[in-house]
């Protein structure tokens, strides 16, 4: 349930209104504050709260019941784009962010030496995957902890705010220095995890699940929200369908429907989408176009031997042209 205050409701009458609703009906409230009105999110069981009674207060615009089982991500809970700030970066509400980086961690001279690179070419966050969820049991896992040293190397030769994955709870502790925590697809609906990510001060990249509903993710996402963290940029990385040309089938359908339905930004990931470097430029400028809030690309200094994932790589120089190329589309979507 939503409650939309008018333009300048009396302060005192707006406390008693809130007690009501905490102390009496024992709800939880998500404040909207726009510029010319407040919107109190009513959270819980609001089967009991008479919408006439509250409609009639002088202090209210208007009371409306919200079917959606997701209430801190809707966007009717909050009409205005929500803005993520990483340092200096803001990611929504029309700023556009790029991320770029390797698929995994390798050596200190490597990421360090891509980050110098995507940084000139005007990325604005460096990934690199320290822990590497892999199919294979015999594959690269990562450097773990070392990597994640070795990404804050990076950040400070470079000024690059960090993005890397979470695995496991337990390594939680390792992320303190981290400034955006990713959690990838196979833990969307890792539950407990989210829960205690609700509960920590730094922005959270979620990707959607291999075969998730755009319902199912913002449920995900409210699992964070719930928890206090309000902090949330969702990615969509591509799902999994019948089609095997690709390694994933990117939905770009998903951009305006979230659009729709979250405040929340949504930025895709064109190259575990694609699986391969030479579909990542046309992928991204749709995704461009079609209005996403920025891209997180893998970026590989020398994708042929790259430890993870090097055939959805592009070359830092090929990153330079995607980057120049998502600059003008935007300029040209902008003035449609």
């Amino acid at each position: 349930m939503i409650i939309v205050l008018k333009p300048n409701a009396d302060e005192k009458k707006f406390q008693k209104l809130q007690s009501w609703i905490k102390d009496d009906l024992g709800l939880d409230i998500h404040f909207s504050h726009g510029e010319k009105s407040t919107i109190l999110g009513l959270v819980g069981d609001t089967s009991k709260v008479d919408i006439d009674a509250v409609s009639a207060l002088d202090i209210v615009e208007s009371v409306k019941r919200i079917q959606e089982p997701y209430k801190a991500a809707n966007r009717k809970f909050h009409p205005l784009d929500s803005v993520i700030s990483v340092g200096d970066v803001k990611i929504g509400g029309g700023n556009f962010v790029k991320i770029a980086g390797p698929c995994s961690v390798e050596t200190i001279d490597q990421i360090t030496g891509i980050a110098r690179a995507v940084k000139a070419a005007g990325a604005n966050m460096l990934r690199g995957g320290a822990f590497k969820p892999r199919t294979s049991p015999y594959a690269f896992q990562g450097l773990g902890k070392t990597g994640i040293e070795y990404l804050l190397e990076a950040k400070k030769a470079t000024g690059l705010p960090i993005v890397t994955e979470i695995m496991e709870l337990t390594d939680l502790d390792m992320f303190n220095d981290v400034d955006v925590i990713q959690v990838g697809a196979r833990n969307m609906q890792n539950f407990r995890l989210l829960k205690e990510l609700g509960t920590i001060d730094k922005p959270i990249l979620l990707k959607r699940g291999l075969a998730n509903t755009v319902a199912e993710l913002l449920m995900s996402a409210e699992y964070i929200m719930a928890g206090g963290n309000e902090k949330v940029i969702l990615c969509e990385r591509g799902i999994r369908t019948f089609e095997t040309a690709t390694r994933n089938t990117l939905d770009i359908s998903v951009i305006p429907v979230l659009k729709e339905k979250t405040h929340l930004p949504i930025i895709v990931d064109p190259s575990h989408s694609t699986g391969f470097s030479k579909y990542v430029k046309d992928v991204t400028y749709a995704a461009t176009a079609a209005g996403a809030d920025g891209i997180i690309v893998e970026v590989h200094n020398d994708p042929e031997n790259a430890w993870c994932d090097g055939q959805q790589s592009i070359t830092p120089e090929a990153f330079a042209k995607l980057s120049t190329g998502m600059d003008k589309i935007r300029e040209v979507v902008s003035a449609l």
